[in-house]
């Protein structure tokens, strides 16, 4: 009777996991393009605050009916975790986003995006430190490859001007995204994957919309239409694909692939918005990566398959302690399910 059970629990089990890798991987695609659109609205004249603040509304708008109905009968559930949604919204989203662009402003992109990116590295350090997940030497031997890849990948080995007040602000940025990938992974609050991403997202709008009220985040746009490698849109596509392609779906997609798998595996996973950037910026800007990056590329999706490895460790259960002799078979059943 066990076997039976466990030949139909663990083609389940993978399953859950091959879909939890689709959504992770959807989430990165959809990331990815986040780039590409807001460098099109930036170089038709808007700046970079104007643009990520439209866009988290834009998200935040078309997530508003989904998240209502998500939550009918489950309010007692927002309220029980008010806190951890405001720090999402503030940290996971307007931290994340403001920082990041408030260290462009004074750094090289490469830089400020290879110090955000480090928030894989922050999780497995949180895991370990706050909750004694220790990580496997795969794991380890995985992040080392991700980073010495995002290294290449961003090309700064080359060196640059480093300005203090950006690495603090990448900091911040990285702190943000770690926190997403931790607080997207809780599967205890009661929560729907897309509830907490409409909510998320609405806590960040406001927020970014204080930081440009009070003067703290430049902010202006333009009506101009914005060109592109192969073509030239009105200003408003852009904006519609920022906020549900690369905001809505990817953070929607993002936290239910990370209560799948793990914050450890899914922020490792999310390395690959990186390499889905680089496609899209060869495709609509054309940035052709060199050879130095594309190796870098490789080693980023290496280091995610060694990572992949090291969680099957982590997770791999203990063998079962045998049956006691003369226990009935129907008693053993709960436990073999």
């Amino acid at each position: 009777m066990s076997t039976v059970v466990d030949d139909i629990r663990l083609p389940a089990a993978r399953r859950g996991v091959n879909i939890g890798l689709l959504f992770a991987l959807g989430a990165a695609l959809s990331f990815g393009t986040s780039g590409v659109f807001a460098r099109g609205l930036i170089d038709a004249g808007w700046t970079p605050g104007a643009a990520v603040t439209v866009r988290m509304w834009v998200a935040a708008i078309v997530l508003l009916v989904p998240t209502l109905i998500a939550l009918r009968g489950r309010w007692a559930m927002v309220r029980k975790n008010a806190g951890m949604i405001v720090m999402y919204g503030l940290l996971a989203v307007t931290t994340a986003q403001l920082c990041y662009f408030q260290a462009v402003a004074v750094m090289d992109v490469g830089i400020a995006l290879l110090i955000e990116y480090t928030a894989p590295i922050a999780v497995i350090l949180w895991l370990w430190v706050r909750r004694g997940e220790r990580p496997s030497r795969r794991s380890i031997i995985g992040a080392v490859i991700a980073f010495a890849g995002l290294v290449l990948m961003l090309d700064v080995l080359t060196g640059g001007d480093v300005n203090v007040g950006g690495i603090l602000f990448a900091l911040g940025a990285m702190v943000g995204a770690a926190t997403y990938f931790v607080l997207s992974g809780r599967g205890d609050t009661g929560l729907p994957p897309i509830a907490l991403a409409g909510l998320g997202l609405l806590i960040g709008s406001i927020g970014l919309t204080v930081a440009a009220v009070v003067g703290v985040l430049p902010f202006a746009w333009t009506t101009a239409d914005v060109e592109f490698r192969l073509m030239t849109v009105p200003w408003f596509v852009p904006v519609i694909a920022v906020g549900v392609i690369a905001t809505a779906l990817a953070y929607g997609l993002g936290i239910a692939s990370t209560r799948i798998l793990g914050s450890r595996l899914a922020s490792f996973i999310a390395l690959s918005e990186v390499v889905a950037a680089m496609v899209f910026g060869w495709l609509m800007l054309g940035q052709v990566p060199g050879p130095v990056q594309a190796i870098g590329g490789m080693l980023v999706l290496a280091g995610v398959i060694v990572v992949k490895l090291g969680e099957a460790e982590v997770a791999a259960p203990p063998h079962p302690a045998p049956p006691e002799a003369g226990r009935p078979e129907a008693d053993r059943l709960p436990a073999a399910v």
